[in-house]
């Protein structure tokens, strides 16, 4: 069994204002984003979308905080939240779901490119192939929070979490930070210049419609070693809520792949 690291959430204070871990993780993430989407606007010489990059990113930034926001109290305590609606605006007390983040960030970056003639598609693969940094980063405040940990285990892998009772858990989030960070960015970035390169095969939107797919199959795995939210369990026999929602991400991935490589086809035709 390993132990779990005493490492305070709190970086330091300034009187009533606390700097946080799981909040540092997100500014490092948009960061990191900040810098690779650049670098890839010059590399791949995309001026319409450098000529508004600042507003997007403000655009996208505040559509996953709003998103993920809404996300959770819609797919994860809406009874609560119902009875204390004043308390959606209480970010501080916990409490986002990527899935809600990623339908705002999807519609939110949809709706600036269509209004600015951008092209979506190619916008969308350049940031996506970013995402998984924020992942990685994301869950890895999870883990100094003590919180989202996995189901009881006798795995030399179990960790006695602080508010996961006495018995090893699984440590999920390191799964998750592994598989939807790591792993899942040396894949997309990888592939990252084939739809610039080789656009018969890979269109553009293909590196967004593989990010859709391949973050739903790691969620659906990793879901079998974390715990259910308390709140909502099982939604059906042994499938959570994450699975769900990551089960329609997959379907939405794979529409998204046919869509292009039909569009492909048809301009190949016309």
């Amino acid at each position: 069994m390993l132990s779990f690291p005493q490492i305070d959430p709190i970086i330091f204070s300034i009187g009533p204002l606390h700097v946080r871990w799981y909040g540092l993780m997100y500014v490092i993430g948009f960061i990191a984003t900040y810098v690779l989407v650049q670098k890839q606007i010059e590399d791949f010489k995309f001026r319409s979308l450098g000529r508004h990059f600042e507003n997007l990113n403000l655009v996208l930034i505040l559509s996953v905080i709003v998103g993920g926001r809404l996300g959770y109290v819609l797919f994860y305590n809406f009874s609560y939240y119902l009875r204390h609606p004043l308390e959606i605006a209480a970010t501080w007390n916990g409490g986002m779901s990527f899935h809600g983040a990623c339908i705002a960030l999807f519609f939110g970056g949809w709706f600036y490119c269509r209004k600015h003639d951008i092209d979506f598609w190619r916008s969308a693969d350049i940031y996506v192939a970013t995402v998984p940094i924020g992942l990685c980063l994301g869950r890895l405040g999870n883990f100094i929070n003590g919180e989202l940990y996995g189901r009881v285990t006798d795995s030399p892998l179990g960790m006695v979490f602080p508010g996961g009772g006495p018995l090893p858990r699984h440590p999920s989030q390191l799964y998750e930070a592994f598989l939807e960070g790591v792993v899942l960015f040396i894949l997309l970035w990888s592939l990252r210049k084939r739809p610039w390169e080789n656009r018969a095969n890979w269109p553009h939107g293909a590196i967004c419609a593989l990010f859709f797919v391949g973050y739903g199959i790691v969620r659906i795995i990793v879901e079998n070693f974390r715990e259910p939210d308390l709140q909502i369990g099982f939604i059906y026999k042994t499938i959570t809520m994450g699975q769900l929602l990551s089960g329609a991400m997959i379907a939405a991935g794979s529409i998204m792949w046919f869509l292009c490589n039909k569009r492909i086809q048809s301009r190949d035709k016309g």
